[in-house]
């Protein structure tokens, strides 16, 4: 227990730090992949992903856009790219 409430999200940039992880050690299926994939079905309407994302309701209750969110999608794509290119 943090002491602090509940209710947050999750911070959408740190989802993408595993991925990259992986991929860098050359194992891009185990998550890189499905990262980038389930980003890109978690923004809204019009394109752009927030700071947080509630998965209780599926909403974004975060700072809307942020640009660490869509750096973290972006890196972690190009990661993924890099990889297949070397591969």
């Amino acid at each position: 227990m943090d002491g602090l409430p509940g209710g947050e999200g999750v911070f959408l940039v740190c989802s993408f730090w595993p991925a990259r992880r992986r991929t860098r050690r050359h194992r891009p299926h185990q998550g890189g992949q499905a990262a980038v994939r389930a980003a890109g079905g978690l923004a809204d309407d019009v394109g752009p992903l927030s700071e947080e994302y509630g998965p209780e309701a599926g909403r974004h209750p975060g700072d809307f856009p942020p640009a660490s969110s869509h750096i973290g999608l972006v890196n972690t794509a190009l990661a993924l790219f890099r990889e297949e290119q070397a591969g």
